[in-house]
Formats: structure tokens, C-alpha cells, sequence
């Protein structure tokens, strides 16, 4: 008599969850912990309740500030440590002894991404060979757009180049929201890759040249 009020027990639990557990095909079943399957954490970009919520600084004690932005000095992953050098001449000046964290060369699938990246942000301006040949340089309405293959930008510092990309210079905008700073740093080495290899012609000092010509007298 047990064993039948047993096995009829668990009959009837076995029907009851069974039932409950799909009642609806567009319905998960009961939860056990709907905090955990649930995220509430609160959206980027979803509207919030401005009962609740403020970006207004004055009035985080009243309400829950949140004002979308990024923790200071928080680094997304995969990103590379801010630059922190300021947009003054001070910080231009500072840029020269910035090293290019990238010491491997472009190869393969980084080359040809630096070139499209470069052929997208760079060339309507400079061209697509760094020579100012780009369509908005050619056309006259855009005046002072840098030769990347001259002597002034062969010489300039990859520091001083990532500066004025993250920055912008003269005519040129800033380029820190549309490339990351990885990105950034691979034009550098793309741009070094456009401009002709540096040759060290030999000078003879103008004392040994003087010298030469006494000799030969």
C-alpha cells in the first residue's frame, strides 16, 4: 500500500512539472533563480527613468548619476595604454621621444589592413602614395595638405606623427575617435613604408677639403 501511495506521488509531481514546465512553447519554464537568468544591469544606451537616474553632477545625492562615460583611466580591452601627452606645443615638442609600441614590422594581413585603413582616413587627402595627390588636395579647395614622402615628415618622429593623427594638425582633423590607438601607431608604420629609404651621402668636412687643395698645388 506504501509503495502505490509512493509511485503515485511521484506520478503526480512528475505530471505537475511537466505541465508547468511547458505551458507555453514561447515561455521558458518555471525559474529557479531569475536574478541570475535575468540581467539587470543597466544599458548603454537604453532609455533610463529620470526619476531615477541623472548625469546631472549636482544631483548625484538625490538620484543614481550616471553619465555613460567611461571610469577615468580605464582601458578598454584589447587597448593600448592612453596617450597622455597634452595638445599644447609643449606636448608636440614631448611627442618626439614617444616610441611606436608596434616594433614588428607590417607583414601579410596587418600590412594590408594599415593600407586600408590609410586609403579610408588618409589618401582622399594625402593620396593613396603619401604624395598630397589625394582628391581634396588636387581639387584646390583644400590648401596645405602635407607630402608625407618629404624630407620634414621622413625625419619626423613616429611619436610626433602619432600626435598630430590622435590630435589633428593645421588643416587636418583629430582621428581619435575613428581609428584606436593600435590603429593609429600601424599608419605610422604604413606611412614609413610609402616614403623613400634614408640615404647618408658622405661629406668631406671643409677643412679636409681645403687641405685636398693645397696638396694638389
Amino acid at each position: 500500500m506504501k509503495r502505490i501511495t509512493y509511485l503515485t506521488a511521484v506520478l503526480i509531481t512528475a505530471i505537475i512539472v511537466t505541465i508547468t514546465s511547458c505551458d507555453s512553447k514561447r515561455e521558458p519554464g518555471k525559474i529557479y533563480m531569475p536574478d541570475m537568468a535575468y540581467s539587470r544591469a543597466v544599458e548603454s544606451y537604453a532609455l533610463l527613468d529620470s526619476t531615477i537616474f541623472t548625469d546631472d553632477v549636482t544631483k548625484a545625492g538625490s538620484k543614481i548619476f550616471y553619465n555613460r562615460v567611461p571610469v577615468l583611466g580605464t582601458v578598454a580591452r584589447g587597448e593600448m595604454f592612453p596617450y597622455t601627452l597634452p595638445n599644447d606645443s609643449a606636448g608636440y615638442a614631448q611627442s618626439a621621444s614617444v616610441k611606436n609600441p608596434l616594433t614588428t614590422p607590417l607583414v601579410g594581413a596587418d600590412s594590408a589592413e594599415a593600407a586600408r585603413l590609410f586609403n579610408i582616413n588618409c589618401a582622399i587627402c594625402h593620396g593613396a602614395d603619401g604624395k598630397a595627390t589625394g582628391p581634396l588636395a588636387t581639387s584646390g579647395k583644400i590648401g596645405g595638405v602635407a607630402n608625407l614622402t618629404t624630407d620634414a615628415y621622413i625625419k619626423m618622429a613616429d611619436g610626433t606623427m602619432f600626435h598630430s593623427i590622435y590630435y589633428g594638425k593645421n588643416n587636418m582633423g583629430s582621428y581619435a575617435s575613428q581609428l584606436s590607438r593600435k590603429q593609429r601607431w600601424e599608419l605610422v608604420q604604413y606611412i614609413r613604408t610609402l616614403q623613400p629609404k634614408a640615404t647618408t651621402a658622405a661629406v668631406i668636412p671643409a677643412a679636409a677639403a681645403s687641405d685636398s687643395t693645397k696638396k694638389a698645388k
